[in-house]
């Protein structure tokens, strides 16, 4: 069977294959032949040219210039182990892979698991899918997710980046296995009930010209803004010229690819405010709605990623589509129809900010109920939000996680069971405490970064020249969470139970406020069936404390003072509240609260 190669390079003058055949140099026999004046070049090669596995390149020329390129369709994209070039490689294997699950639903209301497939390894090195479906999605199951997110799928040169410095955007990275590997991966979440989402970073390119799109046909404006507008200046990398119909043509086909070839259930659309503003938001307060329909907007950028969503969801109507955007664009989780971008979540990015501004600025005693409940519940209701206590961001080296925020060195000291340390017993409770008001107020989804389900020390930092090229920090200890004597798989148990008992609250848009005592630090509030009581004081525990509740009886849930989870124990298991009694409509209910503790009842109705 023959090859059909086909590339878009307007400036191009000469094109070549460059393979083993040709010795890596230009062969008339394997020149391109131009097709017409939009810059189509193609060659046909004869069977047995290029075979499964085989690597090969381009070189173009051009005037006033030539150089090596890697197709922009490229579909595998592997680094050779000695010259440290990229090339791009022939994969066509005789055997296609035979999916078991032909169709997933993904679900209604997302938990996910934000992940990095090679630092998800605990040994040092670079972890791989066959190693993530092994050892890391039975963990991802137990613990309640249904949802995974996969950073860094796209082939980037730089593994430091997190995978947001794209240079070939078909190709899945070959840093962690084979597509076939990644193929069973997907199909094992699909059989265990789990979607799969991917970060899908449409925002902006590596500036890398030998991997990558930048200067391809020796024009800077091929796929980006000609002059300055086509640089990122804090990202340092090219920005998609949304005005470029060939530019949106290559975006939209990428959207489809991954849904056809790998079954993706859904894409995390990075850098979205980056796209949406000239200015790419950076340092902007946006502050007033003039700042969102401004002269600054991108109308390119909005029309694009309309069509993103629109394109998508035909393909796929149950597709999840997340926009991490930091501005609060009005309408980015609204319908194109009803004037929107079509994302049907946006990422609630103000909550992790507000939780390290709280452990930053505000002494225990300072914590505001009534402060809490209005940010976890600022946001559009007729927008869905994905809420999350913190995500890779808060993890990277010179930030800190949360539990590392509250703990410090005691962390490396005092996680033993047996060790009595207040430092250790108060994070470990607000910390609790703060996932459950993330989860069960901030949104219709949530999201949690692999490790911190069991408050993993310390940060990331991948292998640079500044460590000494460690793996060191670029690995989860996964033992941590396993070892009977520490005190991390009792975190992990609470949220699991958290997923586990709670996740219906996401399918109920919005929240009740029951009770806001400011003096005692006391909060309570229902969603759904269920209802929270919060005691945020550190020093004040209280007896028989009324709760205004509607009529019925109130069945202990989750206690996070429970001995299981790494507390104190101070209220049984098997707790049963009454709140009047069945002629009546409302009532109240009069608990235990012990210091740093969150109950969560289950209100079965009167009689039942």
């Amino acid at each position: 069977m023959n090859t059909l190669v086909r590339e878009w390079a307007p400036n191009a003058t000469e094109m070549y294959l460059l393979s083993d055949r040709t010795s890596w140099g230009c062969s008339d026999d394997y020149r391109f032949s131009r097709l017409n004046e939009h810059g189509d070049w193609e060659i046909i090669l004869p069977e047995g040219v290029l075979e499964h596995g085989d690597y090969y390149r381009l070189y173009l020329k051009w005037k006033g210039g030539e150089g090596d390129r890697i197709p922009a369709y490229a579909t595998r994209v592997e680094q050779d182990s000695q010259t440290y070039i990229y090339c791009s490689r022939m994969w066509n294997p005789a055997q296609e892979y035979k999916w078991t699950v032909k169709d997933f639903t993904p679900p209604r209301a997302p938990v996910i698991y934000e992940a990095h497939i090679g630092m998800a390894a605990e040994h040092y090195g670079i972890g791989t899918f066959n190693e993530f479906r092994e050892n890391v999605l039975p963990r991802i199951i137990s613990a309640g997710f249904n949802t995974v997110q996969f950073m860094a799928l796209m082939e980037h040169p730089y593994y430091g980046s997190f995978g947001y410095q794209v240079a070939n955007f078909f190709a899945l990275s070959s840093k962690y296995g084979t597509p076939e590997d990644f193929k069973f991966l997907v199909d094992e979440c699909h059989r265990n009930g789990v979607a799969v989402i991917m970060d899908l970073v449409h925002s902006h390119a590596v500036k890398n010209e030998l991997e990558g799109l930048s200067n391809f046909d020796g024009t800077p404006y091929l796929y980006f803004h000609e002059g300055p507008r086509g640089y990122h200046p804090a990202w340092d990398s090219r920005c998609f010229d949304y005005s470029n119909t060939n530019v949106i043509n290559f975006l939209l086909s990428n959207c489809v690819y991954w849904i056809e070839e790998y079954h993706i259930d859904g894409y995390r659309f990075d850098g979205v405010t980056s796209m949406l503003y000239h200015d790419h938001g950076l340092g902007a307060s946006f502050d007033n709605y003039d700042k969102y329909f401004g002269a600054n907007t991108d109308e390119d950028a909005v029309c694009y990623l309309s069509l993103a969503n629109h394109l998508i969801h035909s393909i796929k109507p149950d597709f999840i589509s997340i926009a991490e955007d930091m501005s609060g664009m009005p309408g980015m989780a609204r319908a194109p129809e009803d004037g929107g971008c079509g994302f049907d979540y946006r990422l609630a990015m103000g909550i992790p900010d507000f939780w390290i501004k709280i452990l930053k600025e505000k002494s225990d005693e300072q914590w505001s109920p009534g402060e809490i409940w209005g940010v976890l519940n600022n946001r559009r209701f007729t927008e869905k939000h994905i809420a999350y206590s913190e995500s890779h961001d808060q993890a990277l080296v010179g930030d800190k996680t949360l539990i590392f925020r509250m703990l410090d060195s005691a962390m490396y000291t005092d996680m033993s069971i047996g060790t009595d340390s207040l430092t250790v017993s108060r994070g470990i409770a607000l910390i609790k405490i703060i996932n459950m008001l993330t989860f069960s107020l901030g949104g219709d989804g949530y999201m949690c970064f692999m490790g911190n389900e069991f408050g993993h020390p310390e940060w990331i930092d991948f292998p640079r020249e500044g460590n000494g090229w460690s793996y060191h920090y670029a690995r989860r200890q996964w033992s941590l969470s396993t070892n009977r004597d520490l005190r991390y798989g009792r975190i992990l148990e609470f949220t699991g139970d958290m997923l586990h008992q709670c996740s219906n609250v996401l399918n109920n848009s919005y929240s009740t406020l029951l009770c806001l005592h400011e003096d005692d630090q006391v909060l309570a509030y229902s969603r759904g069936e269920l209802y929270f009581i919060v005691n945020m004081s550190g020093t004040k525990s209280y007896r028989d404390y009324r709760i205004n509740v509607p009529a019925g009886s109130y069945h202990l849930l989750l206690d996070s003072d429970s001995e299981k989870y790494d507390g104190n124990g101070r209220i049984p298991g098997n707790l049963v509240l009454k709140a009047a009694d069945y002629k009546s409509d409302s009532g109240w209910i009069t608990p235990y609260l012990p210091t740093r503790t969150v109950l969560v009842f289950r209100r079965t109705s009167p009689g039942g």
